[in-house]
């Protein structure tokens, strides 16, 4: 066995889990199976797991028309750890590599939120080495959704100007250092809370309020702006649709209703590569991401109350000894 690498328990891991849709109130925290390892999977032993409003909306039902529930569910889907067992036919890991990964599959049940989780080798990449597991944990999910938007349906590039809501915030914060690596000059909406961070990000900050923001950023943007990241939905993704320079963008990851306004409904998805690209940014000082608080995984209903409270200007965190 190489230095550093964790035995695998034999039989039962510790886990967070819930059997019903609801709040942080239906998670249990107790024994599960250890997970079985498909050929093209590698069995993790997680050493921190990130909290996303996405957990508990799944938890909670909303997504229950896209996504099959096989209860018990083990929420969660960013993670780090270090790779204890490779399935028979990787090649891409071995025993004792330290990894992260966003490791969604395309139903709920075995989740991160655990001392173990069998991840796929699509749902991996390195841990960034500048990092540790907290900040490594806090990454995929928010570093990938940011990446894929700005490359892909944004496909922004020098010279652009790019206006990113919630621009102090998970993504947004992830959205403004990745668009000014591309080259583009940031316009970055927040509440007064976060003005400062989108400041310090070097985007130019605008504040929320529906009866100046569009006159804020015209001010700043007078012919438009070449793309809008918008990851809060509602009457400021109507306000941006008609902020965009003539050919401009828009995506937005949290309201159907861009459709209608003739930009993409985004969903991230697992991408090894991109993910291995993420890590590489890392390490280059280009992108960095703040862990707000950590809670040991028994007390993961009270990481994801705090997930869901909002305000910490960071990720919020559980972990695993």
């Amino acid at each position: 066995m190489r230095a550093g690498t964790v035995a695998p328990r034999v039989g039962v891991m510790k886990a967070i889990s819930y059997s019903r849709y609801g709040g942080p109130e239906v998670l249990e925290y107790g024994e599960r199976p250890d997970p079985k390892i498909g050929p093209d999977a590698v069995l993790v032993k997680v050493r921190a797991a990130s909290v996303n409003p996405v957990d508990w909306k799944c938890q909670a039902g909303y997504l229950d028309g896209m996504m099959d529930a096989v209860f018990p569910v083990v929420p969660g889907w960013d993670v780090s750890g270090v790779v204890v067992r490779p399935g028979v036919s990787v090649t891409e890991f071995a025993e004792g590599d330290e990894v992260m990964g966003y490791v969604r599959e395309d139903f709920l049940s075995r989740g991160t939120f655990a001392e173990y989780v069998a991840a796929p080798v699509r749902t991996l990449a390195r841990k960034p080495r500048t990092v540790g597991f907290e900040e490594a944990a806090a990454l995929p999910l928010v570093g990938l959704t940011a990446y894929q938007a700005l490359h892909r349906p944004l496909a922004v590039g020098p010279g652009d100007t790019v206006l990113v809501h919630a621009a102090a915030g998970g993504v947004g914060s992830m959205g403004v250092q990745i668009a000014r690596h591309l080259g583009c000059r940031v316009i970055g909406a927040a509440r007064d809370a976060g003005l400062e961070r989108v400041a310090e990000l070097g985007a130019e900050p605008v504040r929320y309020d529906e009866a100046t923001f569009a006159d804020q950023v015209r001010a700043l943007a007078p012919q438009g702006v070449d793309a809008v990241l918008d990851t809060i939905g509602g009457p400021f993704l109507r306000i941006s649709a008609g902020l965009l320079a003539p050919g401009g963008r828009l995506a937005s990851i949290a309201d159907g209703e861009v459709l209608a306004l003739g930009g993409r409904y985004f969903w991230v998805r697992p991408d090894a590569a991109d993910l291995a690209a993420l890590a590489d940014l890392v390490d280059e000082g280009v992108v960095g991401v703040r862990v707000a608080r950590a809670f040991p995984l028994e007390q993961a209903a009270d990481a994801q109350r705090a997930n869901a409270a909002g305000g910490l200007n960071g990720k919020v965190v559980v972990t695993v000894p």
